[in-house]
């Protein structure tokens, strides 16, 4: 099979001559070649030199006038020029052998065929020649176009080795499984469920880039599922596998909570590309096991589990070493919120709920939205199109409060250090508390949404609340 009309690019040509200069063998190889039968795109361009990769890759970039750009990483015997929006990357062929308790591998040069059997799948150790006599010629050992045709993850080697060997394979299998819609082989996946306890020698950074791949598909819940299968969820998750099931008293059961969690990421991945949207999506329901109760006339209840859930995700992000930042701030806000568009809908969208739920979700407020009515999943037709009848009203009545006040960025109008110099008082919980009556009366309407009205009512309370005041000032109130 040739690929020459395929690959007939310059930069292609230009890798092949300097490497017919210096008498080397020259292959495009890995995600570029499969990507390239897929009709996928691919900025990624790995080029595999036997002898020193990085001798090939100065040549290159003298060649291109672009020196300044190339990035030698001597101890992995690589070399990356980035022009134009590619990422040229230049590696020698090796083979590579492996301790038991470790990932790092000892590296030798060797041959293309050691470098194709070293690597992943099948589907990525097929390789294009690009040496004038061969230009075009695909090198395909293990049978990768086949599985692609058969739409199959398999590992080149004994999958034992191969994941044995480097245990982050094992998610990989499952995220290009999840990203291209492919089956994993049978004897491929048996053996990641026989190897899944080798995935705690891998770094957490390393499988939440993995993790991330998969959650930024189309459909992340076919990722999540072979993982639970596998067995790897557990390691990784284990709060997400404590939802599975159904639990049935009295003749009443609830949903299995973890396959309703798996449907609304799905549902919030059909129509937003936001990453940590997701994440929430996924761990919406967390503190659901915790909060379990069967009532005799209530049924199931898991009250509370979305402000549980929220003080939840700090914990779980940290122990899995994902971003501590807004984007763990955001999760935790949307599991904290995602009960409360619902609860306004039922009450009837009242104005001061409304604006509460405005300003408590701020600029998140879309987001919000998009998780609470992808949390729909019920398989009854009227239930569901009263619930999407109650988020339709909350959704228009909160335009039209936001069009004549926009409570997305709304601030309290009086400050802590205003009320400080005023009473002559030092910070203390009673300053948060005449904030908050501030707040909740405005929000109830009965106060205008301006300094002059807010700081009249403060005044009122202030009467109210002489002797804390006196209190606060003498120390009393902390």
């Amino acid at each position: 099979m040739n690929f020459k009309e395929q690959i007939d690019d310059q930069a292609f040509h230009l890798v092949g001559e300097i490497a017919d200069r210096m008498g080397r063998e020259v292959y495009v190889v890995g995600g570029f070649v499969r990507d390239l039968m897929l009709g996928r795109p691919c900025n990624d361009l790995d080029f595999v030199t036997v002898g020193s990769g990085i001798e090939l890759a100065e040549e290159v970039a003298r060649s291109l006038g672009m020196r300044k750009r190339l990035t030698v990483y001597a101890n992995y015997g690589t070399a990356q020029i980035c022009t134009h929006g590619l990422e040229l990357e230049f590696v020698g062929a090796r083979r590579e052998s492996y301790h038991r308790n470790s990932r790092n591998p000892i590296v030798e040069d060797g041959t293309l065929d050691d470098d194709q059997k070293r690597r992943d799948f099948t589907i990525n150790a097929m390789a294009i020649c690009l040496n004038a006599d061969r230009y075009g010629e695909l090198v395909d050992p293990f049978d990768g176009v086949e599985d692609l045709q058969r739409k199959v993850i398999r590992t080149p080697l004994d999958p034992d080795t191969t994941f044995s060997d480097d245990p982050l394979r094992m998610l990989r299998a499952i995220r290009f499984a999840t990203q291209l819609s492919f089956s994993i082989d049978p004897v491929t996946f048996e053996s990641i469920k026989r190897n899944a306890g080798r995935i705690e020698i891998i770094t957490k950074e390393r499988i939440n880039d993995e993790l991330g791949k998969i959650m930024r598909s189309s459909r992340p819940s076919v990722g999540f599922k072979l993982l639970d299968k596998a067995g790897l969820l557990q390691l990784i998750i284990p709060e997400l596998c404590e939802l599975k099931g159904v639990e049935t008293m009295d003749g009443r059961g609830h949903k299995d909570n973890f396959l309703h969690t798996l449907q609304v990421l799905d549902n919030v991945a059909a129509v937003s590309d936001d990453e940590w949207l997701r994440w929430a999506a996924l761990l919406h329901d967390i503190a659901k096991p915790q909060v379990k109760r069967y009532d005799a006339r209530l049924g199931w209840t898991f009250h509370n589990h979305n402000f549980i859930g929220e003080k939840m995700i700090p914990r779980i992000f940290r122990r899995m070493k994902l971003p501590m930042n807004e984007k763990m701030k955001f999760v935790a806000k949307m599991v904290g919120l995602h009960m409360r568009p619902q609860s306004v809908a039922e009450d009837g969208v009242s104005d001061s709920g409304v604006r509460r739920l405005i300003t408590d979700a701020g600029e998140d407020l879309d987001s919000l939205m998009i998780l609470c009515e992808a949390d729909i999943t019920s398989k009854n037709p009227a239930k569901v199109r009263r619930q999407l009848e109650g988020f339709a009203a909350l959704r228009k009545r909160m335009d039209e409060i936001n069009a004549a006040d926009d409570y997305r960025k709304w601030k309290n109008p009086i400050n802590g250090h205003e009320l400080m110099e005023y009473f002559n008082i030092p910070g203390c919980k009673l300053l948060a508390e005449l904030k908050d009556a501030v707040k909740e009366a405005i929000l109830d309407g009965r106060v205008e949404n301006n300094h002059d009205a807010a700081w009249q009512y403060v005044l009122r309370l202030a009467e109210e609340r002489r002797e804390d005041i006196e209190a606060a000032r003498r120390g009393e109130i902390e």
